[in-house]
């Protein structure tokens, strides 16, 4: 099932199960996970593209092994907000994908995500041939914490 906005997506997930986040590039897929507690975010590895068959299997395998109760998808807008081929590509991977799982799926806007993992790899001085290893788990990362973030800022406004 897929749901637009992250308060019907955080409101479907399961208690205590972890989210994978995930980085759609067209030859690697970008996967981050979150602790129980939905609180960090953290690269967990890239998976080369294959076709969507083999791709889809390796997921639902992560998801099946760390009991993850939910998927989120960066989906890549243009500056302007709209969406292009790329977002569609991302839409259409999602809808396959829900066809294959229970799990609910949602979508972030990835917006110079991929930029802020390339400035923080940077920083840490990471060789040229790391960054290309590791850039998309690390970009996955950073929009799973983006909505991480987002539901514990909603949970806090609910508490008050």
């Amino acid at each position: 099932m897929i749901l637009e906005e992250i308060a019907t997506f955080a409101a479907a997930l399961p208690q205590g199960r972890a989210i994978m986040g995930l980085d759609l590039g067209t030859k690697t897929i970008g996967v981050a996970l979150s602790d129980r507690l939905w609180s960090v975010a953290s690269p967990h590895e890239t998976v080369k593209r294959v076709k969507f068959t083999d791709d889809a299997a390796r997921l639902l395998q992560i998801v099946a092994g760390r009991e993850v109760g939910g998927i989120i998808l960066g989906l890549p807008r243009n500056m302007d907000g709209s969406e292009g081929p790329r977002a569609q590509s991302t839409r259409a991977f999602a809808r396959n994908l829900s066809r294959l799982t229970e799990v609910p799926i949602g979508y972030w806007d990835e917006r110079l995500s991929t930029v802020a993992a390339e400035r923080a790899l940077l920083e840490a001085d990471a060789t040229r041939k790391r960054r290309m290893q590791v850039i998309d788990n690390i970009a996955a990362a950073y929009i799973l914490q983006g909505v991480l973030d987002r539901m514990g800022h909603m949970r806090a406004e609910h508490d008050r």
